[in-house]
């Protein structure tokens, strides 16, 4: 989440007259995440949150989002709700962008997550997986490794000093990488930010806006990249408690989870060129706060010298 789509009053206005929402008592800009534009709106009724994609989304996948949300809502997993507008449409433009307004979900999220939250974490993806596993929709993973080749190939003159690194990575990652695992609809982007505690109960997931379909596998490795590392250094305790976690509702075979530190280099290799990219390409309008993809260079490395090793025994 991020603001990189300012709007006055006025226009806030003009949308909420598209819905039964209520009258306006205020809103703001949320700084956190580097995406799409998001407002959380006060209304006479309820609070909202209204997102305005940007960037990397395109506009053929926001139904996607949109089904992906309802259904995983009408199975009782806990996450935002996109709300329909009067017209019985969700989506709409702001600026010639697409827009979506989604439910407001109570609790907030933690900067560190204990290795007895990871466990519940672990299960949560788990049921996430065993309901998106059963969905009829589809969308095809578009930070994929040909993408993640694109960026190095456009970054590399700006970025010298890290260029021989990141392509050794590159190639162990398309050497070893497996081909057959067990694949589904993912969320794709579970930070600590997008997980949700209330009453230091699990309050549900939010942003959805990289869901896609991959393998469940590549969910956790960017999950061990995200919450199992403190002041980079890996907690192997937190990585086994979230794959316990997640087999206590989902078993993951052998054979698959063999592949685990592959996948997780392959997270790794993600958000650095992600990034790194955005260093040099957001907005100098947008308020954002930008994230380091220095972190990530720890962590490709540590995954590149340990990758017979097994983090999950």
């Amino acid at each position: 989440m991020a603001v990189f789509t300012n709007l006055e009053k006025k226009e806030i206005n003009s949308i909420l007259n598209n819905y039964n929402l209520g009258a306006l008592k205020n809103f703001n800009g949320i700084m956190e995440g580097i995406e799409n534009t998001n407002y959380l709106i006060r209304t006479t009724k309820k609070k909202v949150i209204l997102t305005i994609f940007e960037k990397r989304v395109r506009n053929k996948d926001v139904p996607f989002f949109v089904k992906l949300m309802d259904a995983m809502n009408k199975k009782g997993f806990k996450c935002p709700k996109p709300i329909k507008r009067k017209d019985n449409t969700s989506i709409f433009k702001v600026k010639k962008k697409s827009a979506i307004i989604v439910s407001y979900l109570e609790g907030r999220s933690k900067k560190t997550l204990s290795r007895n939250e990871c466990y519940k974490i672990g299960k949560q993806i788990a049921l996430f997986h065993k309901i998106s596993s059963k969905l009829d929709i589809k969308r095809v993973n578009t930070l994929n490794i040909k993408n993640w080749i694109k960026i190095y190939n456009q970054t590399k003159k700006i970025y010298p000093q890290y260029s021989p690194k990141l392509k050794k990575y590159l190639d162990i990652y398309i050497k070893n990488k497996p081909k057959k695992l067990s694949t589904g609809i993912i969320h794709g982007d579970l930070f600590p930010d997008n997980i949700f505690f209330k009453n230091r109960k699990f309050a549900g997931f939010i942003d959805f806006y990289f869901s896609c379909n991959e393998n469940f596998l590549y969910e956790l490795s960017v999950c061990i990249n995200a919450l199992c590392f403190n002041n980079n250094k890996i907690d192997k305790i937190k990585v086994k408690k979230l794959l316990d976690g997640y087999q206590s509702i989902r078993i993951i075979k052998k054979s698959e989870l063999k592949h685990l530190n592959i996948l997780n280099l392959g997270a790794a290799i993600r958000f650095f060129v992600t990034r790194l990219h955005d260093q040099k390409n957001t907005p100098k309008s947008a308020k954002i706060k930008k994230k380091d993809p220095k972190e990530y260079l720890f962590k490709m490395n540590y995954f590149y010298k340990n990758l017979d090793f097994k983090l999950y025994d």
